[in-house]
């Protein structure tokens, strides 16, 4: 026993946990049905695709600028040394999505994530991709994504333009994106230091330019073999 010790865990407290995590794997199933045996995308006969982004935001993202050069690293100390202190420059937010047929990824940096800023997202999406395309979005419950502003918006669009699949609550874990976060904080935000915040906004909107030089395609893995080819296509019938 070591009561002095803790480890956390997620209560599951969506009653229809597992429904809604089976709708968000009937997603990926489908998405996956897209694709030929050797990897490459099957265009439908009448040319309309329906497209799949995982979405989500990251806000928060501190621009925190150095008070004095950092020094190289040496032969007798082979680390980079920094001083603890340093100067706080404000936040941003972003919001991006990735495309699960083509693996590209696609960006907003914004001073807040608010509803406006979503639909702000939408619109890119809207000039992105071919009218007659479905944007299908995977993504958390965040109130911004359910908001009257959203709807209005949503409203204004052609009908099945958009469809939102929610990861369950305490389930974004279930979206792909996280993943494409986690390895851009691995590879870009920590430790990163700026004069100012549009230094910050900039290497964002770099980091995404270097992701889509060479995209990857994002296949999900966990409990697919539950799902068969058999019921998406009697759901899509």
């Amino acid at each position: 026993m070591k009561p002095f010790k803790i480890k956390y865990y997620c209560e599951k407290r969506d009653p229809d946990f597992e429904s809604k995590m089976h709708n968000v794997l009937m997603v990926y199933k489908q998405v996956e049905m897209q694709f030929d045996d050797e990897g490459n995308i099957i265009v439908p006969e009448d040319g309309v695709f329906t497209v799949t982004l995982s979405y989500d935001e990251k806000p928060g993202i501190q621009a925190i600028a150095n008070t004095t050069d950092d020094l190289r690293p040496t032969p007798k100390n082979g680390t980079v040394l920094r001083d603890y202190e340093y100067k706080r420059l404000g936040t941003v937010s972003l919001l991006a999505a990735i495309d699960l047929l083509t693996g590209e990824a696609i960006p907003l940096v914004s001073d807040t994530h608010k509803s406006s800023d979503f639909v702000a997202f939408l619109k890119i999406l809207d000039d992105r991709y071919p009218a007659k395309d479905k944007i299908r979005i995977i993504l958390d419950n965040h109130s911004a994504h359910k908001s009257k502003e959203t709807q209005n918006f949503l409203a204004t669009m052609p009908e099945g333009r958009f469809e939102f699949v929610f990861t369950p609550k305490h389930g974004s874990w279930l979206n792909m994106i996280e993943s494409f976060f986690s390895k851009m904080t691995k590879q870009m935000l920590r430790g990163i230091r700026v004069k100012t915040k549009q230094e910050l906004v900039d290497r964002i909107y770099l980091y995404f330019q270097e992701v889509n030089r060479e995209p990857v395609v994002y296949h999900w893995k966990y409990k697919m073999d539950e799902i068969s080819q058999d019921e998406v296509v009697a759901v899509n019938s």
